[in-house]
């Protein structure tokens, strides 16, 4: 358990000096039972690319599992995240990461934009990694749970792209700050344009029956209030929309995500309950 924790002290200081919590622990991840197409463009944009995992002889259609990972909305990599790709590419899944533009170079809504570039792209060419387009699941932890969430709660950054809110089976969000209104810090002011603009929150955007969600978070998390899971979740059932809500005891931020990668996956139930989550949908 000291392990643990020590490993889960230097994720969480990896992610407050601008580095991914892993980076150095994806050397725990298995380089075997998948290929990784690296470096995809969604967009012309350099952070604008996606990596797609496809498992070792798997034969499509596979469901199709997009994750936008986390970093305040102002740092990350994708290829950090090989623990995300080989957890549920694993599993019989095609799993794409996906880099997105990052503050100062844009503000919101361009997290959500790039999101559905993302999704855009996967919806034209999951067929050609043995993914169903059919069967599109968006996922993902703290800054990216917003921006998934986000992608289902407003339609108009899909339609935005030629698409519709249908062309997402489900979303999973991670510890994702949906309602974090009013801004305090300065650089969140900037980001979402001003203190109190309720456009710029997920919760604020659903007027209507949305995708099902799943919406985990641990209670130990002192980074992101559980309080916006709690509120996101009753503004969805308030319209009747399907949403599951776990929270992992003594899990912390880093902790959730941690608890995907090979070695540490007994700490939640998240890998599966994410895998039953996709299965059922």
């Amino acid at each position: 358990m000291s392990k643990i924790k020590s490993l889960m002290a230097g994720c969480a200081a990896a992610l407050l000096s601008g580095c991914s919590p892993f980076g150095p622990i994806n050397l725990l991840v298995p380089k075997s039972g998948y290929a990784v197409h690296r470096a995809l463009s969604y967009g012309s944009d350099p952070r604008q690319k996606l990596d797609i995992y496809v498992p070792a002889g798997a034969k499509g259609p596979m469901p199709v599992l997009l994750f936008l990972y986390g970093g305040s909305w102002r740092q990350g990599n994708r290829s950090d995240y090989l623990a995300f790709g080989q957890a549920f590419s694993s599993a019989g899944m095609v799993v794409a990461v996906a880099d997105y533009r990052l503050y100062p170079q844009v503000k919101y809504p361009g997290f959500a934009e790039d999101a559905a570039g993302a999704l855009a792209f996967l919806h034209n060419h999951a067929a050609q990694y043995g993914g169903d387009p059919g069967r599109i699941f968006v996922s993902g932890h703290s800054a990216g749970a917003y921006n998934a969430v986000m992608l289902a709660s407003e339609p108009k950054f899909i339609e935005a792209k030629g698409g519709r809110l249908g062309w997402i089976r489900g979303v999973i969000g991670l510890s994702g700050p949906y309602d974090f209104l009013p801004m305090t810090e300065p650089v969140y002011i900037d980001m979402f344009e001003g203190t109190n603009n309720l456009d710029s929150m997920p919760l604020h955007h659903v007027n209507g029956v949305r995708q099902p969600m799943l919406l985990a978070t641990g209670t130990d998390d002192s980074t992101v209030d559980q309080g916006n899971t709690d509120r996101m979740a009753a503004k969805l059932k308030s319209f009747g929309s399907e949403v599951k809500v776990i929270k992992y005891k003594g899990t912390g931020h880093i902790g959730i995500i941690l608890s995907l990668v090979p070695g540490f996956r007994k700490m939640t139930t998240l890998r599966q309950d994410m895998i039953d989550f996709i299965r059922s949908h």
